[in-house]
């Protein structure tokens, strides 16, 4: 016979709500006490049901993932840190992928309203006026996109921007480019920002290019433009386009760094294990999966809950790909 939540009440020595809440509401359970109800319900076999539980609460205990593109290693850790983090407070994930449309996000975003109980958007690519109006449908929060009155998991792309061309300065870089990605991609556009703004502070020269498809195939597109500028250093949308950049310079005959550095954003596992290591911003990607879900869990069972801004810093990582800059 199955276990019941009678039993696992029993063998923890507290009420049925009590058992009830650690499945359907952790947040306002001791975590002690919680630890003891699961460790019964494990031992027992007990599993709460969901379908009962969704009568009862209004809630479906499903969350929605919306990634900007799966293939992207950036992404794998920020949705396994939701699943599994997910997974603890008894929820399950749906994860979808936008392929990079912003048609395709909007179209995920209405199928899925019914079927969860909000929708995290990881580096959406709808605008923001659209993203307002998906919020009236759905429960939001977002990853690297600022929305005003949405909560938001934001990774310090300025700082972190700041910090490449800090980087490429001390090495002697006097002209520098930004090879930039989605124009629709708040990222970009932080770091764009950033760049000329951090140039323009040191004296130092910047040409923006693109915008680029944020793959192996934009950087490569960009290389040209790369050696057309003169540019001895070049910051990339991400590890991506930084990757195609640098193995297009050197089909060129451009050496990547002798005669021109090359700098990555995501820290992803390839930036690692390609010659030249890749030099990049490394992103707290799984911290802003758990913290993501924990917004939209807040928000799920308090709709007055706050939509706060969270921003994560991130670190610079030197490897192979910067040197000091060529001498005339």
């Amino acid at each position: 016979m199955a276990a019941t939540i009678r039993d696992v009440a029993q063998v923890t020595g507290v009420h049925i709500s009590t058992v009830s809440r650690s499945f359907s509401a952790p947040h306002l359970v001791n975590e002690a006490t919680r630890g003891r109800v699961l460790a019964a319900a494990a031992r027992l076999g007990y599993r709460p049901n969901r379908a009962a539980r969704a009568l009862t609460t209004g809630r479906t205990y499903n969350i929605g993932l919306i990634v900007a593109n799966i293939a992207n290693p950036y992404f794998p850790p920020l949705i396994k840190a939701a699943q599994a983090h997910a997974r603890e407070r008894d929820y399950h994930v749906f994860v979808a992928d936008t392929d990079e449309d912003p048609a395709v996000e909007e179209e995920l975003v209405h199928a899925l309203a019914k079927q969860v109980d909000g929708v995290v958007l990881a580096s959406p690519r709808v605008g923001n006026r659209l993203i307002e109006q998906l919020a009236r449908s759905v429960t939001l929060v977002l990853v690297n996109r600022r929305v005003e009155g949405l909560p938001a998991v934001l990774m310090d792309m300025r700082g972190g921007t700041r910090q490449v061309i800090e980087h490429l300065a001390r090495l002697g870089h006097t002209r520098l480019a930004f090879a930039g990605g989605p124009p629709g991609a708040w990222t970009n556009r932080e770091m764009r920002r950033a760049a000329a703004a951090s140039a323009r502070a040191m004296g130092l020269t910047l040409e923006v290019l693109g915008p680029h498809h944020p793959t192996e195939n934009g950087g490569a597109a960009a290389a040209e433009e790369v050696v057309r500028t003169g540019a001895t250093g070049v910051t990339c949308y991400n590890d991506l386009m930084a990757l195609g950049l640098a193995e297009r310079l050197g089909e060129l005959g451009v050496r990547v760094p002798e005669d021109v550095s090359v700098v990555g954003v995501d820290d992803i596992s390839p930036s690692r294990h390609t010659r030249p290591k890749l030099t990049t911003l490394a992103m707290p990607t799984a911290a802003a999966g758990r913290l993501a879900v924990d917004m939209l869990l807040q928000l799920a069972g308090d709709p007055d809950a706050s939509n706060a801004t969270a921003t994560l810093d991130v670190a610079l990582v030197v490897r192979d790909s910067t040197g000091p800059a060529r001498r005339s």
